[in-house]
């Protein structure tokens, strides 16, 4: 089966997760650089990437990568790439985004106008046609360039990964899905140990969570651009993917996820979009504020997205929400907190200091994931868990 190179993308300073990603799916790493992550892989790799990774916001396949400081540099360049092995000859073709950093080139419209100059040209040659209706499956093009090197992918997923499906409605400061995923994955958090979100929204870190703890894979109920492309990707292995998928989910488990918001229509917004996540028994949602937040059991997890305070009305009142938040891990003192925002005071009002802290960009939002670190729980007894697993089986 013919390999391709696969590229990608993700937040900015979220590379690392994303490469552990595909390193765990079995795939070669070729290059990372900010914001994304070239892999090798064939045609199931496509399918497999689309439906398996948490925290890639699409998977593009690459076509091809040139130098162009002149717009009939960048004409030729894409009139090179052999456009006829991807896109049949009804198949309808455009630049859905051209970004440039850095270079000579810079008007994305006047790109996008000459890159499909280009295509259309190379079609010309090998259809031997002077027309194109159009009217197939969709082929939409995104090109990248940085310091005058163009790289040019066809979008393989259409709608952003972070669309699970799930989410109908969203809280007014919605995290991304893939974004909260590669945030609970930065963490140590596993199943068995408790995970509470205070400020939980529409639920996104509740229900990734368990998605993760169940292990749903995040594409396996939604659709993909090219499911439709028959000439490159056999149906087969579509099917075989989803299949591979649904033979991997145990959603009969044991975990304590929680979320808490003070809006109750939220509360009531985030249960229905776990029940459409299919996690919705595993999560324990409920009206409550951050001052209310306490817990029995030693050694959770808080992982969190609080208001950033981007009205006024909202600014005034971080500092005593953020301090609510500290008061709230003097009473849970065992436990980790992972905290996003972009709130620049945010270390000073919980009164204490992260012990790390990662900036990270939420779109064009520079924002700081604070992680306050917890005493690790003790070791388990090793002798009494080979005892416990033997008297199960």
């Amino acid at each position: 089966m013919k390999t391709y190179e696969l590229i990608a993308p993700c937040h900015f300073g979220l590379e690392a997760v994303l490469k552990k990603e595909i390193y765990e799916l079995g795939y070669e790493i070729t290059k990372v650089e900010d914001g994304r992550v070239t892999f090798e892989g064939d045609a199931e790799a496509i399918c497999r990437a689309n439906i398996f990774l948490r925290t890639a916001e699409r998977i593009l396949l690459k076509t091809g990568q040139f130098h162009a400081e002149t717009f009939e540099e960048l004409f030729q360049g894409i009139k090179k790439i052999p456009w006829e092995e991807y896109i049949p000859e009804n198949g309808k073709f455009w630049v859905t985004k051209a970004s440039s950093i850095k270079s000579k080139l810079f008007s994305p419209s006047d790109i996008q106008s000459i890159v499909k100059k280009a295509m259309v040209e190379r079609m010309k040659q090998r259809y031997r046609k002077e027309w194109f209706e159009e009217n197939g499956d969709s082929y939409p093009l995104r090109l990248f360039l940085m310091k005058d090197e163009v790289t040019v992918a066809i979008d393989t997923s259409g709608e952003s990964l972070h669309k699970r499906g799930y989410r109908t409605l969203a809280s007014k400061a919605p995290i991304t899905e893939t974004l909260a995923a590669a945030l609970i994955l930065l963490t140590p958090w596993r199943q068995d140990r408790i995970l509470v979100d205070p400020f939980c929204g529409s639920g996104t870190f509740p229900i990734e969570a368990a998605m993760m703890a169940a292990n749903i894979a995040p594409g396996m109920n939604r659709s993909f651009t090219a499911e439709n492309w028959t000439t490159l990707i056999d149906k087969k292995l579509w099917y075989g993917a989803v299949e591979e998928a649904g033979d991997l989910v145990n959603t009969d488990i044991s975990v304590d996820i929680q979320g808490y918001d003070i809006d109750g229509e939220i509360v009531k917004a985030a249960r229905d979009n776990a029940r459409r996540a299919g996690v919705d028994h595993l999560i324990h949602f409920q009206q409550r504020s951050v001052s209310q937040l306490n817990h029995p059991k030693k050694y959770g997890f808080l992982i969190t997205n609080p208001p950033y305070g981007e009205r006024l009305e909202e600014r005034e009142a971080l500092p005593r929400l953020y301090g609510e938040i500290g008061e709230a891990l003097k009473r849970l003192d065992s436990w980790s907190a992972y905290v996003i925002t972009s709130y620049e005071a945010a270390e000073r009002d919980i009164g204490r200091k992260a012990e790390k802290n990662r900036k990270i960009y939420n779109g064009m939002l520079k924002t700081y994931f604070y992680q306050f670190l917890g005493p690790k729980p003790p070791k388990r007894n090793p002798v009494h868990q080979t005892a416990s697993r033997r008297d199960i089986l």
